[in-house]
């Protein structure tokens, strides 16, 4: 049996979210997903927010993965720990609230969803992301076929190692956090689907989400502000992963791109 599995980039504020809601049953429609995960550690801007990790869900996620902003909200610690479709980085010290992966259920059968965080260029110092998908992967070797990573990380070269370390033990590798689509979605030789980065889903017209003035004013060496979501149309950005329910391998790789 073959299944379709859709991940959607960093969901970026207010416009992100509100785009999401809108459109993704008819993503979904249109690219015959059976399984929905979406990035939505931005949504706040910075940070998620209980409200909005639900209203993700109630457009028709079937989990939600966070990243460096995971605990930018106190309020979301208490459904980090209570609810199993949202994720934070696995690889964060274990005292930090919630979990770094899940074996979900879905209408072909299980599926094992990881969450990991890359080191290269960060501000901090978690575990390492590949011993930690080690782990995870020993402790539920017998649990799921299907096997997903959101890898969330600021280094191409960190996110390609991570495929590659990968390749042949989970079904697809992506990529997040960088906010930019990358061209460079395959299959790889041992049957790994892989996306250096799925792009974003907010504003269009910006830099990673943020409205360019500000941005560039920061690049000029302006005291950082408050960042503020830029204006204007809005793009919905990700990847369909057709995978093998059985074998757990990935046939095909296919961007999604959506802008209104």
């Amino acid at each position: 049996m073959e299944a379709r599995i859709l991940a959607i980039g960093d969901v970026v504020a207010k416009s992100g979210l509100e785009l999401v809601s809108r459109k993704l049953r008819s993503v979904k429609k249109l690219t015959g997903a059976d399984f929905i995960v979406v990035n939505g550690e931005n949504a706040s801007g910075v940070g998620i927010t209980p409200r909005q990790a639900e209203q993700i869900m109630d457009a028709g996620a079937d989990a939600v993965t966070l990243g460096n902003h995971a605990f930018q909200k106190a309020e979301i610690f208490d459904l980090l720990d209570d609810a199993p479709w949202l994720l934070r980085p696995h690889n964060y010290a274990p005292q930090a609230p919630g979990f770094g992966w899940r074996v979900l259920e879905a209408p072909f059968g299980p599926v094992l969803l990881m969450n990991l965080i890359g080191r290269c260029d960060m501000d901090f110092g978690p575990d390492n992301p590949f011993a930690a998908a080690d782990r995870i992967l020993k402790e539920t070797e017998e649990k799921a076929a299907v096997r997903l990573l959101d890898f969330h990380a600021e280094a191409t070269s960190e996110k390609l190692a991570m495929g590659w370390y990968l390749d042949g033990r989970v079904s697809a590798v992506w990529g997040t956090h960088t906010h930019v689509q990358t061209s460079d979605h395959r299959v790889l030789p041992g049957g790994t689907g892989y996306i250096t980065d799925l792009g974003m889903t907010g504003p269009r017209d910006s830099v990673l989400g943020i409205d360019p003035k500000q941005s560039i004013r920061m690049f000029l060496g302006y005291p950082r502000e408050k960042y503020t979501a830029a204006p204007g149309p809005v793009k919905l950005e990700g990847a369909v992963f057709t995978v093998d329910t059985q074998s757990g391998r990935c046939l095909e790789v296919r961007p999604v791109n959506l802008e209104e």
